[in-house]
């Protein structure tokens, strides 16, 4: 259990780093959403554990495996709350910033940034819960040696042990409720308005 837990603060943490600065670029310069929509919207579909095959052979069975393809499916609900999030911010506001002088990057982080930062939260609470979902995916498939999905796996693969991969299954399940109930306490608290 510890084992995907840590994988999966790892993964959501760096599908943060990635997709929130990405949203903010897309979501404010329109020349680079418009550049990139074709090469997003071809990616974006593609499910994560339909990517587990090529993962394995480009990057092995170690654990940068299910980290990578979980970042990669907690990165687009990010991506795409802080892209809609600027879509949704006050133009008065921005105006403002700038008549005091507030440069483009400053509006971004003192205006944009706060103003997103509820769709922004949700985005991460909805990227955590499908992660661990990509995460326990890959260790089952994956034949994973340590994790949730490998102890599913292995209690699978014994006899009359459906026990065990019923503790397992409800154990994740147990995880992303808690995870889910979490962020949303913490986008309640941070941003109750």
């Amino acid at each position: 259990m510890v084992a995907t837990l840590l994988a999966l603060l790892i993964a959501i943490g760096i599908a943060i780093a990635i997709a929130v600065p990405s949203g903010l670029v897309l979501g404010s310069v329109p020349a680079v959403r418009h550049a990139t929509r074709a090469v997003i919207e071809f990616l974006r579909p593609i499910p994560s554990v339909a990517l587990i095959p090529l993962a394995l052979v480009m990057l092995g069975f170690g654990p940068e495996t299910k980290i990578t393809l979980a970042v990669y499916a907690a990165l687009w609900p990010i991506l795409f709350n802080t892209i809609y999030a600027l879509d949704e911010l006050d133009p008065l506001q921005v105006e403002t910033a700038r008549a005091f002088g507030i440069s483009r990057g400053g509006v971004l982080l003192r205006v944009a940034l706060p103003s997103a930062l509820p769709f922004v939260l949700t985005g991460i609470r909805l990227a955590a819960t499908t992660a661990l979902i990509v995460m326990v995916s890959v260790e089952i498939m994956a034949s994973s040696q340590i994790g949730i999905g490998f102890f599913i796996m292995e209690a699978r693969s014994g006899p009359g042990r459906m026990d065990q991969v019923l503790v397992g299954t409800v154990v994740a399940g147990v995880i992303g409720l808690l995870l889910n109930s979490g962020l949303e306490r913490v986008r309640r608290r941070w941003v109750a308005w």
